[in-house]
């Protein structure tokens, strides 16, 4: 029933509309996996805040109100990828994933040091390649903002291989992980868990951002073939990303 869906608030892309954005790639990958019912509704960026505020208190830091959120069948709101993580899994138990996996950590880590490296890559990127009309006034102002200066002055000063020599040693780090058990694809081996959702919302997030960015992310890696392996591993669950 259709009041039974739980409804995923997602970032729209220039057409043909599919989810790009690391973070809602994650609550989507999790959506797939359980094969939890649900609908999209897709929000440009100055429209976020307007939906939400009427039923969630601001964040506390960073955007006052931000995607992923959904709605659950009950009528409630939920925030954050892994707030809505737990909560599914809470709700939705079977098949478990297992979100507190020793990989979770490390690749939480690794992720804190590797958007801010990346950053001047996707940032000046992503209007150009994924955004509306109606959403790029929003990132030009919010990313200037943060970055303290204008977001093609960042890229140009900060990108290239300024960039790209502070993320190579990151992504070998990554490959290192996903080389401790062999047989593979995913960081525990043959079983997948929350931590592959994470990494494979990223590469996918880079993929969408051009095929250039993402052969450079697998070049960097020291060993493309892992990470591709990675995504194959989770091609039963990226199939869905329009809708």
């Amino acid at each position: 029933m259709a009041d039974q869906q739980v409804i995923l608030f997602d970032l729209p892309s220039k057409p043909p509309c599919k989810t790009w954005s690391l973070n809602p790639w994650k609550t989507r990958l999790l959506l797939n996996f359980k094969n939890i019912p649900y609908k999209t509704e897709w929000k440009e960026y100055p429209d976020i805040a307007p939906r939400l505020s009427p039923h969630l208190p601001p964040n506390e830091s960073g955007s006052a109100y931000t995607i992923p959120t959904v709605i659950l069948p009950s009528g409630e709101y939920v925030t954050d990828s892994k707030v809505i993580a737990q909560k599914l899994q809470s709700l939705y138990p079977s098949p478990h994933i297992n979100l507190s996996s020793p990989y979770q950590a490390k690749i939480e880590g690794i992720m804190s040091r590797l958007m801010p490296a990346l950053a001047p890559i996707y940032i000046p990127a992503i209007p150009k390649n994924l955004l509306n009309e109606k959403s790029q006034p929003y990132w030009y102002d919010t990313r200037s903002k943060n970055v303290g200066k204008d977001v093609e002055t960042f890229g140009r000063e900060e990108g290239g291989e300024k960039a790209w020599g502070k993320v190579e040693p990151v992504l070998k780090e990554v490959t290192d992980l996903l080389k401790e058990n062999g047989d593979g694809p995913f960081f525990e081996g043959g079983q997948v868990t929350y931590a592959d959702f994470v990494w494979g919302g990223f590469l996918l997030f880079v993929e969408r951002i051009g095929r250039e960015e993402y052969e450079e992310v697998l070049r960097r890696s020291g060993d493309g073939g892992v990470h591709e392996a990675l995504l194959k591993g989770l091609g039963e669950w990226t199939g869905r990303d329009d809708h």
